[in-house]
């Protein structure tokens, strides 16, 4: 595997060798001073290009980062592709020594006006002194922090967690096993993990981030409490998807009650029963049901 200063070097010269590009931006884990650095951290860079169209005729000149295990380029698929308006194109790059290269590029002329700012950017290089990039703040993860909730969205995540919850359970008295571990696992999940995040949110005065799908969770929690978190991924038992959800209902009652004395929130109890009671009912009666197992 090449090593990172290899890496950096290349996306360098191959910038330095064409004036077209303009400037070279580092962005993701790479440009976080706090995170511990590993081997599989991606290469998240933005070439600031002038005539962006004279690179995408021919995706060929990517070559030159190395033998490629695969490729992805969103902005030319079917899937996935929910910004049909975008001005920028990435190269998604893995290679065959492990590294990763996720390249954009980037249209100088419509630089910095219509480019999001992230607070995780390190300028590798700069041409063009009036760009405004030697203005950027030091890099860090300020924009990935955990943002407080109004009273509204806690009240609605509180409400929708319960809401989906009856669509699981639902689910499994019919033995819909995939329909149920589908529910359970995104939109209650959602749900779930939002509510985690606050709770680390209050915990950290809301100066830390909580990572992509909880990556950092285990870092703000007690043990005990990330074993529980683990707990509630099931498998496709019918019993042990119920287990789950109990638990995930148990979890997310603590966490929310704790969350919501700490803003000074309402947590609502009676909502909380009255659904808790109805999916227990369902639980029972699945076991009276001569079909669902």
């Amino acid at each position: 595997m090449r090593k990172e200063k290899e890496i950096f070097k290349l996306i360098l010269s191959v910038a330095d060798a064409d004036d077209r590009i303009r400037a070279v931006l580092l962005n993701g884990s790479r440009a976080n001073p706090d995170i511990k650095p590993d081997i599989f951290q991606d290469f998240d860079i933005v070439y600031i290009v002038r005539d962006i169209d004279s690179f995408l005729s021919d995706h060929s000149w990517t070559d030159v980062f190395g033998k490629r295990i695969i490729i992805q380029m969103p902005e030319e698929m079917t899937i996935g592709n929910n910004d049909p308006e975008r001005i920028s194109f990435s190269y998604l790059m893995l290679f065959e020594d492990g590294n990763r290269i996720d390249l954009t590029l980037f249209p100088a002329e419509f630089y910095p006006g219509n480019m999001k700012q992230d607070s995780l950017t390190k300028v590798l290089l700069n041409k063009d002194k009036e760009n405004g990039l030697t203005d950027l703040p030091e890099s860090n993860d300020s924009d990935y922090h955990i943002k407080k909730p109004s009273k509204k969205m806690f009240s609605d995540c509180c409400n929708e967690f319960r809401w989906v919850s009856t669509y699981a359970a639902k689910a499994l008295w019919r033995n819909e096993i995939i329909y149920a571990k589908d529910i359970l696992d995104n939109p209650v999940r959602k749900m779930f993990m939002l509510m985690i995040e606050w709770f680390i949110g209050t915990e950290t005065n809301f100066s830390v981030s909580f990572g992509k799908s909880g990556r950092n969770v285990k870092k703000f929690v007690s043990p005990e409490l990330y074993e529980r978190i683990l707990e509630t991924y099931a498998d496709s038992h019918i019993e042990n998807i119920w287990r789950s959800l109990f638990n995930m209902i148990e979890i997310f009652r603590e966490l929310a009650i704790r969350t919501a004395n700490a803003l000074s929130f309402k947590y609502d109890f009676i909502e909380d029963e009255k659904v808790t009671r109805y999916l227990k009912r369902i639980h029972e009666m699945k076991k009276e049901n001569p079909d669902s197992e």
